[in-house]
Parts: structure tokens; sequence; C-alpha cells
């Protein structure tokens, strides 16, 4: 296929070509301009980009030998210090192309991994951007040529496991192992944690989705959460609960969570998988889309896929279709189904997102009058914090309430029905 570059002279620390290939098996242009923005979160200039078509990647190359020549000629006139590839490249592939473009290269996989190691804040996060790290880069020791030396020099080299890619295999395997127990052990906590929250019938409300597709900006509006809000590609890595109270009175625990993106690695899957799991805790997800992007319903297949993995299938779902204000009113996607369409930045269809929360949540509250004894103002406390409390009067008997709550906490404390 016949490639056209897009040039700029614009400054940048690496200058970066990006490959791919239309086997057919995906929209190889949607893929691809996804790349360009990976890697411009990462950091990069993509000075050029090509797509081959061919039925399969060829072994020795993976664009084939052909193309390989014209991108040489290219790499040498526009300098190029970084070629990514826009799938998984095997050692083989990634040492020819390296000798044959006269540039470093990476994969899809090591560009998003880069970006996870620049953004993890939390000691959790930087634990799952390790292991996924060291089990991307193990079975490529030794055979990927230089990039996996270039310590400390660019794009794809950065994170906690780049001072361990020089050790030998056996230490990276006890690296691994150790990195598996401790987040073991962080899923431990975090299951204990759910647990309590059920325990206490805290509700909990999941936002799951592409990345960039205003998640942070939704639980900030709702919340006021502080979050980190950036018009780039996995902004957030460590999820943020915030307590949101509905319109009901209803008090619920917002999550966010990593966002997702097409044909997300497997290694991250697997070393995020504690962490997407608020998903598959929460009695309501969120599904939020950006509206705006043309390719807003393949990733809602992307975002469907995920949480198949993770075995979610029998939980109340909302569709989001975020960021409305950008697209004219008769380019809106049609309401299918259980969605909303909502500007999360300027507040449009925030209520009738909310009163859909409601309505999803299990167990409708139920109203009740109590007395409370002085003594047992533990109680008084938790109608508080897990109800809502209409009216509060103090006589010689107690703390008499008017309360909405949850019919099963209202069951325990039938003893103080008036």
């Amino acid at each position: 296929m016949a490639y056209q570059w897009t040039k700029t002279d614009a400054a940048a620390p690496e200058r970066v070509l990006l490959i791919g290939l239309d086997c057919g098996d995906y929209d190889a242009e949607a893929s691809m301009a996804e790349l360009e923005r990976l890697t411009d979160t990462a950091g990069g200039l993509v000075v050029g980009h090509t797509v081959q078509k061919r039925p399969a990647p060829e072994g020795a190359t993976y664009i084939g030998s052909g193309l390989v020549e014209s991108l040489a000629e290219f790499c040498r006139q526009n300098e190029v210090d970084l070629t990514v590839a826009d799938g998984s490249l095997t050692p083989v592939q990634a040492r020819n192309l390296e000798r044959a473009l006269g540039t470093a290269v990476i994969d899809r996989t090591a560009l998003i991994l880069d970006i996870f190691a620049a953004r993890a804040r939390s000691s959790e996060g930087k634990l799952q951007v390790e292991l996924a790290q060291l089990q991307y880069r193990l079975p490529r020791l030794g055979g990927q040529g230089n990039s996996l030396s270039r310590l400390g020099g660019g794009i794809g080299t950065r994170g906690p496991g780049e001072s361990k890619l020089e050790s030998d295999r056996r230490h990276i395997r006890r690296r691994i192992t150790a990195l598996q127990r401790e987040l073991k052990t962080v899923q431990e906590r975090r299951e204990r944690m759910h647990l309590r929250r059920q325990k206490n019938r805290a509700l909990t409300v999941a936002l799951v989705g592409y990345t960039n597709a205003g998640k942070s900006t939704l639980m900030n509006a709702l919340t006021d959460a502080g979050v980190l809000v950036a018009d780039q590609l996995f902004a957030t890595l460590d999820p943020t609960a915030r307590r949101l109270v509905l319109p009901s009175g209803r008090q619920v625990m917002l999550v966010d969570t990593v966002g997702l993106v097409q044909r997300l690695p497997h290694e991250l899957v697997d070393a995020f998988r504690s962490t997407l799991a608020e998903a598959a805790w929460a009695d309501v997800i969120l599904d939020v889309c950006d509206a705006s992007d043309p390719a807003c319903n393949s990733q809602m297949q992307v975002t469907a896929q995920v949480l198949d993995s993770l075995s979610c299938g029998g939980k109340p779902l909302l569709h989001v279709l975020n960021k409305c204000d950008r697209v004219p009113e008769e380019e809106r996607f049609p309401l299918l189904g259980t969605s909303v369409r909502i500007s999360a930045r300027t507040g449009e269809g925030l209520p009738q997102l909310l009163a859909e929360i409601d309505r999803l949540l299990p167990g409708q509250w139920a109203r009740a009058a109590l007395c409370i004894p002085f003594d047992r103002g533990d109680l008084t406390d938790r109608l508080h914090r897990e109800g809502k409390v209409l009216a509060e009067d103090y006589t010689p008997a107690g703390t008499r309430l008017q309360v909405l709550a949850d019919p099963a906490l209202l069951e325990e404390l039938r003893p103080y029905f008036i």
C-alpha cells in the first residue's frame, strides 16, 4: 500500500515514525490515530506514519523488506529517533528493524507501558506497572537489540522496572514472584475493604470506559474530588473513591478506574486486575464514552470486552455519553437501552444521570420514625451516615428522628420505632 507522511517542524525530544499493518481484523486507521495520541502522550513527536496492507505480519521485519528499505531512507532524511509498531513485535522483528532503520524500535505494548510508568503515583500503581513491564520484557531480554538497554534513554525506557533489565533472567523471575506476592496482599486488602463496605451496606458506583472519555472530569463535577484532569490518554491511573449524595439522599462511593484502549496489553490487564476489579465489586457501573469521538461505538465494545473478562455481565450498566456539548444536536447518538447524554464540563444532563443511578441501585429506601436512647448515639450516627435524616429533635426519652434508609437497616432498628 502507498503511504503518506505527515511532517511538522516543531521541536520534540524524540522524533517518531509509526508503522502499522492492515490485516483486516480491526480498524487500522483508527488504531493508528490512537497510536499517534499515545505517542504524543509519551512526549514524542510523530514525523511520519505508514500502514501496510498484509494478510499477516512478515516474520523477519513485521512490515516486509521492500517497505523497510523505503523507510530506512525516510528515517535518515528526517532524523527519526524511534520507530513504534502498532502491534506486537517479536525480538527478531525488533532487532531486524533496528538494524535496517537505524532507530530504536518498540511496539504498542511497550509504548503503553511507558505511559503507565510515567503516570503511576500510588505504591500499588507502581507495583502494577513494574510487574507488567518485567513480564513483557523478560522474554525479550538479549533478543531485542538496543531498545531494552536504552536505560533512561527516552520513550519505552521509563519506569521502576528499567533498572532490572540488565539483570539475569533468574533475578527478574524472582522479582516478578515478589511483585505478585505484594500485589496479592494488596488485592486481599481491597477485598477486605469491599467486604466492610458490604457489611456496612455502603453502595458503590464505578466509572469505567475509554481513556480520555472524561471520567475524571465527571467525578470532579459530581463530587469536587480534585482528580487530575488533562486532555491526554491515561491522565489518571490510580483509582480514586469519593462520596456522592444522590437525589434520594442515599450516599454512595463513586470510584474512578484506569482508562482503556484498543487491544489493551494483557500484561496490563493482568497487573491492574485488582484496580479494574472495582467494577466487579460495584453495585452500578457507569460506562463513560466520548460522544464526540467517531469511534465511540467501538470504544464501548472495548469496555464491554474488559467488563466481560472481569465477570461483570450481570451488573446494572449505564452508558454515559459524555462531551455532548461538542456534538451538534442533529449529529448526536440516539439514546438506546440504558443510557444518558451529558456534558461533565457544562453540567448538562447531570441531574438525569444522578436520577438514573438512584433508579439502578438495589433496594429502595423506606421511611420510618424512631426514638433512639441517648446512650445509643452510635445508632443515631449510623442513621446519619447510612440514611437520610429528614427531621431530628430531642425528648426526655431520646433522639426522635424521621428517616429514609435501607429497609434492612430499619429492620435492625425496629425496637426503636415509634
